[in-house]
């Protein structure tokens, strides 16, 4: 894992994409283009114990959304002076990529994305605030686009504004029952991020601490990838397939969702089911509060399991 950067070879630090696992460090080097554009070599590991392939034979289109996240905390980091201490907070993050282009075979597993910044605000010289836009292409292929807005919040500002909150840091989480790993595309229960519900279209969010991939270090909220995935296994409940492929997704964050609260997730499916694509929306509650929103949108296909829809049903 390496990169080619101001005339030496280095490794890409874990804290400048904040993960410790170099199984889990996607970004390979990085090379400054022009002012605010800079081209990030990837990998995608089919091998990858939680973002394993989906659909049968596609890359999880999620890893374009985790692409996205640590490249962009790549360049803050190792070009724009944001210390590592800092809180990266994402509110905003959208793509859309092409199915084809995420097959497993055929292409090298080598991607590179090229990010730029349509706007970065500095306050006393430091980076606080930022757009991102990012073309993903592989072997010359566009595989996705997307955008973030997001903020740099300085250690010390960040811990002040949780109070209380930075108590939960560490703390452990009751672990709820999870729904059937099966009616989610998981094989293990560990993965599964949802639990029973109390209505259909309704589940709980399932935290584990543990998590290897979803909780990287101990975290005073839940992380957005865990949110991620939770709207992802919503969506696989809502339409009944497991082979559902997110190759578009448009998520916002409203507010941090707390670790020791229950938080609702809720599902609705906005198109036809003879519609060539099928589109769910998922919103998250916390104490009666919107805390996010997650539309995604995968191609049609058939359940991948006989009876997978009457299964979810029969879940609640």
């Amino acid at each position: 894992m390496e990169q080619h950067h101001g005339g030496g070879t280095t490794p890409v630090p874990g804290e400048f994409v904040h993960r410790a696992d170099p199984a889990d460090i996607i970004p390979t080097g990085w090379v400054p283009r022009e002012e605010n554009r800079y081209s990030v070599s990837a990998r995608w590991s089919a091998s990858h114990p939680f973002f394993s392939p989906v659909a049968g034979d596609r890359h999880d289109p999620v890893l374009v959304a985790e692409t996205i996240r640590q490249a962009t905390m790549l360049v803050l980091h190792a070009e724009l002076g944001v210390p590592v201490e800092d809180q990266f907070v994402m509110w905003e993050l959208n793509y859309t990529a092409d199915p084809e282009a995420l097959t497993v075979d055929g292409p090298s597993s080598d991607l590179v994305a090229e990010i730029s910044f349509p706007a970065l605000e500095r306050r006393a010289g430091k980076v606080r605030g930022l757009r991102t836009s990012v073309v993903l292409t592989r072997d010359g292929q566009l595989v996705a686009t997307g955008d973030s807005t997001a903020r740099c919040i300085p250690g010390p500002a960040y811990r002040r504004m949780r109070g209380a909150r930075m108590a939960a840091l560490g703390r452990p989480v009751p672990l709820i029952p999870g729904v059937d790993p099966v009616l989610v595309g998981r094989e293990a229960l560990r993965d599964v991020v949802l639990g029973p519900g109390d209505r259909p279209g309704r589940w709980r969010l399932r935290i584990n601490t543990d998590h290897p991939t979803l909780f990287r270090r101990p975290n005073d909220h839940v992380p957005g990838m865990l949110l991620l995935e939770a709207a992802r296994q919503a969506a696989m409940l809502a339409t009944g397939s497991t082979a559902y492929l997110p190759v578009a997704m448009e998520l916002s964050f409203s507010r941090y969702v707390e670790l020791d609260d229950p938080c609702w997730i809720e599902a609705e499916v906005l198109t036809a089911p003879s519609a060539p694509t099928a589109t769910v929306r998922v919103t998250g509650h916390q104490d009666g509060t919107p805390v996010f929103r997650c539309t995604l949108t995968s191609p049609s296909r058939e359940p991948a399991v006989a009876g997978l829809a009457s299964a979810a049903r029969s879940a609640y």
